[in-house]
């Protein structure tokens, strides 16, 4: 069987990043197959540059720029990926000589038949900048601080904008630059089969060093992952499931009980849904909604794996008005709304360019429709928890401001009185719960909880 050349499918998933819209997990999938690689090496270096040049891209073409005789707009987008590609191994992968890295570049662009004039383009930009490296110039801090912070952590100006009104400059700097780190793999123990401790021993028997989340109870932050996920006995055995700590606590949050029935709306692959099942000991019914009939399958074969049997998966939007299709109330639900994700882009470094100003909007709107739809299929007494992966009051504070001003029935249940002891910590003075990359060292998330009166 002919082995996958990393670079050559790095270069693939970019230049399918530039011809499609929304997030790209789906590309990064010809990355898990071990069968398709010579060594686990090669897969982990085509995903550190996939992943590193989504990251970086705007400094890396900031210093494209910086080394041109025409217009940036000229380059193709096949080339400019080619570029962007060797000059990620240059500035930011130590373990690559320079030498290697621009005449891997040189070798691509040769195989894509590119003209002449174009490999020797690529061979002469790529070399300057080897040579005068050092001397390149980013924007003033000062005297443009948007546009360095822009350039300098790589994201959208309108991006920078919107969280230097949010939190400050200074607080923007740090949210820029832990956003850029990248993240450790975490996962929960399965309550239903194992502890966290009989984890961590099971996962060193397979010589995976772990350590304890700081909050979440049942988590566990790989340390030293070489090997797919899949390809590892504990998990086959369900025995854990990957998950990021902050969504493990949001599980928490809805304080699930024994014979509980709760709804998960956009349960999408069911990483709460499940979490939810194994709180309650597997004994209640959790209705797993989705609009997306695929992630559903994928949602059913984790439950499986995790000896979970109180999920019931639904296709249905949540967009719409939900109550003709159930002919009963709910003892909790779970509005787990689609955002912008400015929360998670450590691990999905695309959003900063996959997201605009008009998607803030959009996504709020749509989470507050989710929300009102969602009252009458609840039970008085009933608790509803509404959350978020992302870092923008317009989705968060604002939407729980228009929810509790349009419901009657509704009444905030500030998490200071409700919510976890170890949790309080990542609670807020108004009662919501929240977690920064750069404070906490987890993903970005928001959440508020209510109740029916």
């Amino acid at each position: 069987m002919r082995k996958n050349r990393p670079r050559d499918v790095a270069l693939l998933i970019l230049n399918r990043d530039d011809s499609t819209r929304g997030l790209q997990d789906q590309y990064l999938n010809p990355l898990q197959d071990p069968y398709c690689w010579n060594d686990e090496r090669d897969r982990a270096f085509a995903l550190n540059v996939v992943q590193g040049v989504r990251r970086w891209k705007l400094r890396l073409d900031w210093i494209i720029s910086c080394f041109l005789r025409f217009s940036f707009e000229e380059i193709e987008p096949q080339v400019l990926n080619i570029l962007r590609i060797a000059l990620y191994q240059i500035f930011f992968m130590d373990r690559v000589p320079q030498s290697a890295a621009v005449d891997e570049a040189v070798k691509q662009a040769r195989n894509r038949s590119l003209q002449t004039h174009i490999r020797g383009f690529v061979n002469g930009i790529l070399r300057r900048i080897c040579r005068e490296k050092n001397s390149i110039v980013f924007p003033d801090p000062y005297k443009e601080p948007v546009q360095y912070m822009s350039v300098y952590y790589s994201y959208p100006v309108w991006l920078v904008r919107k969280w230097i009104k949010e939190v400050g400059t200074e607080r923007a700097k740090c949210l820029l630059d832990a956003g850029n780190d990248i993240p450790h793999i975490t996962c929960r123990a399965n309550l239903l089969r194992c502890d966290r401790e009989r984890l961590a021993s099971s996962l060193g028997k397979e010589e995976i060093v772990s350590r304890p989340t700081h909050y979440a109870p049942q988590g566990l932050i790989l340390e030293s992952l070489k090997v797919p996920i899949d390809s590892i006995k504990a998990f086959s055995e369900g025995l854990f499931q990957v998950q990021s700590e902050a969504a493990q606590i949001c599980s928490y949050l809805l304080a699930p009980s024994p014979k509980d029935t709760i709804l998960d709306l956009c349960a999408g692959l069911g990483g709460k849904s499940t979490h939810l099942a194994e709180i309650m000991g597997d004994n209640g019914k959790i209705v797993a909604l989705d609009i997306n009939p695929d992630r559903l399958h994928l949602l059913s074969a984790s439950a499986r794996r995790l000896g979970i049997r109180s999920v019931f998966p639904v296709v249905a939007d949540a967009g719409l008005p939900l109550s003709p299709l159930f002919g009963c109330v709910f003892d909790k639900i779970l509005v787990d709304g689609p955002c912008t994700g400015f929360g998670i882009i450590s691990r999905h470094p695309e959003i900063k360019w996959r997201r605009s100003q008009s998607d803030v909007r959009r996504f709020a709107e749509l989470q507050k429709r989710m929300l009102g739809f969602s009252v009458p299929l609840l039970k008085s007494g009933g608790r509803l928890l509404y959350v978020t992966c992302t870092i923008s009051r317009q989705e968060n504070e604002e939407v729980v401001r228009d929810f509790l001003h349009s419901q009657d029935e509704i009444k905030l249940l500030p998490l200071t009185k409700t919510g976890p002891s170890w949790a309080q910590e990542l609670v807020t003075e108004d009662g919501f719960f929240r977690t920064y990359p750069d404070l906490h060292r987890m993903d970005g998330f928001f959440a508020a909880l209510f109740v029916k009166k």
